[in-house]
């Protein structure tokens, strides 16, 4: 079986429209290349710094007006679109970093809660506290995509190999990692975690990036990549401009990868006792 897929690379500012606007845009662009699975990046709708920021646009998930017309844009452009997250208003007050998957009629396939919230102080870009504007979610997803099997994640998930092995085992072909990279931490971690997820679980990595200096301040990384089973790069944007990536996916490699080295089925349980010696 093949599947051809495409990532689109942003440079998303704070304004809803304008970023709808881009997306399809990019979404016609990667339909005429033959695309039938589309992936935009985290905060694809509205990147907004924090909770003010989001508070003048992140709306609720009952009658949310961006999700309306992300759905008319899967439906014109007859094409599964995966919509890296958007931030959703919660009633609590905080917000939920939501990845949602639409189908070529515009359904909603599945939707995911970023589980893994960034709480650091990066050196050279200041404190970064997802907590303190996300409420994290808590069930991993696994969602069909024309015959083939996606699990999701988000961002941040990927330093997290336990949810990437569950997804594999839990039948995933290929995993979503939809991002916004700062600069510092791209340059040093992007491509080395993304293929060691590809080649722990044997599945294909489709990483659509934020990329380049943002309304809210921020710079992020760019280099949107599609990873192998086998771990290697086999299409990417090698710039943080905004872009399209496409790649034509052969998913009997998936097979052909946990053959060679069968990782999944070699895992055992164990236990960590505390132990100090000498």
């Amino acid at each position: 079986m093949t599947l051809t897929v495409a990532l689109v690379q942003m440079n998303s500012g704070t304004d809803a429209e304008a970023n709808l606007a881009e997306i399809a845009r990019w979404t016609a662009e990667a339909r005429m290349a033959g695309a039938t699975y589309v992936q935009t990046p985290e905060m694809s709708v509205v990147f907004a710094e924090n909770r003010s920021g989001l508070a003048e646009q992140a709306r609720p998930w009952d009658g949310n007006p961006s999700v309306a017309h992300l759905a008319q844009i899967a439906r014109e452009n007859a094409v599964y679109l995966h919509v890296g997250s958007l931030a959703v208003a919660l009633a609590d007050g905080r917000y939920a970093n939501r990845s949602v998957l639409f189908d070529p009629a515009g359904a909603i396939v599945a939707t995911y809660d970023k589980i893994h919230l960034f709480d650091a102080d990066v050196p050279g870009s200041g404190a970064y506290r997802e907590s303190a504007t996300y409420s994290g979610g808590a069930d991993a997803v696994l969602a069909g995509v024309g015959g083939a099997v996606l699990g999701l994640t988000i961002c941040y998930d990927v330093r997290f190999g336990g949810l990437y092995r569950a997804l594999a085992q839990g039948g995933a072909q290929m995993i979503a990692v939809p991002a916004a990279f700062t600069v510092p931490t791209g340059e040093a971690h992007w491509h080395v975690l993304l293929r060691a997820r590809a080649i722990e679980t044997g599945c294909y990595i489709l990483a659509a990036a934020q990329g380049g200096q943002h309304q809210n301040g921020r710079t992020t990384y760019g280099h949107s990549l599609i990873v192998s089973p086998w771990g290697e790069v086999i299409a990417e944007a090698d710039h943080d401009e905004p872009g399209l990536v496409v790649a034509r996916l052969d998913l009997d490699a998936v097979t052909s990868a946990r053959h060679r080295v069968p990782a999944l089925a070699n895992g055992r349980e164990f236990t960590l006792p505390v132990r100090i010696e000498g």
